[in-house]
């Protein structure tokens, strides 16, 4: 299982947000591109890189000159982005600045359509977002609730050919309270081969041991980074570390 450290983007800031909530958004450092730096060096084999000014405006605003800082920054490590990429232009302009990898999350409930285009145009390059708040999935920066269950959208944009889904349990998002390790070993088998990535709630060390043994293929954490619960090198050594088991769902 691969580690994706986040870096989520407000006003050209790297903050944490809890939930979701813009309110709730701490800063941890003016210099996003250096906690980039910092987190290649250490041998992150992709850096997660999630804009929040477009995610909660549509795409009217971004952060591109400071994500293009950022894949200055960590040279040959691999970046995805995300955050407000609704369309296939939005797509094309995160690959323009060097992107490796673009995460749609909204569109693949309004527009699935262009999900799919998505797909078969950048082959092996789109990770779908399924961010779930009690099962069901939400849109907009997670400001909007839908009816959708996160399962089933999660095969659908399988179908579609997404190289991998990220899967978010929200309220466990920026609170440190543990990943849903019941909904993300579903999701792992609903989908298979389909990769499934992590996300939401991590604390511990042993948190990346039990999500392993879910089957997912990664796991993005940002919190417990920025708050010192353990390092990018610890967490890459206990994602490398053998199995302890296997987990139920």
């Amino acid at each position: 299982m691969q580690i994706f450290p986040a870096i989520d983007l407000l006003d050209g800031k790297a903050v944490r947000l809890e939930q979701g909530r813009p309110e709730s958004a701490k800063i941890y450092s003016h210099a996003p591109w250096e906690v980039a730096r910092r987190f290649a060096g250490a041998g992150a084999p992709r850096v997660h890189v999630v804009d929040l000014d477009a995610a909660l405006s549509g795409g009217a605003k971004h952060n591109h000159a400071t994500i293009e800082k950022i894949l200055a920054a960590v040279g040959a490590v691999e970046v995805e982005v995300g955050g407000g990429l609704r369309t296939l232009a939005g797509c094309e302009r995160v690959f323009a600045i060097g992107a490796k990898y673009a995460v749609m999350g909204t569109a693949a409930i309004k527009t699935p359509e262009v999900v799919k285009e998505a797909c078969r145009r950048y082959p092996r390059r789109i990770v779908v977002a399924v961010d779930a708040r009690a099962g069901k999935v939400a849109v907009e920066g997670w400001q909007e609730d839908t009816q959708a269950e996160a399962l089933d959208i999660g095969k659908q944009v399988a179908a579609a050919g997404a190289l991998a889904v990220l899967y978010t349990d929200i309220g466990r998002d920026g609170m440190r309270s543990g990943p849903n390790l019941e909904a993300t070993t579903r999701l792992v088998r609903a989908i298979a081969p389909c990769a499934v990535i992590a996300s939401g709630g991590m604390a511990k060390l042993e948190d990346i041991h039990q999500v392993k043994q879910t089957g997912a293929a990664a796991v993005v954490i940002g919190k417990a980074l920025y708050e010192r619960a353990f390092t990018i090198a610890e967490a890459l050594a206990a994602a490398a570390a053998p199995e302890q088991g296997h987990a139920g769902a």
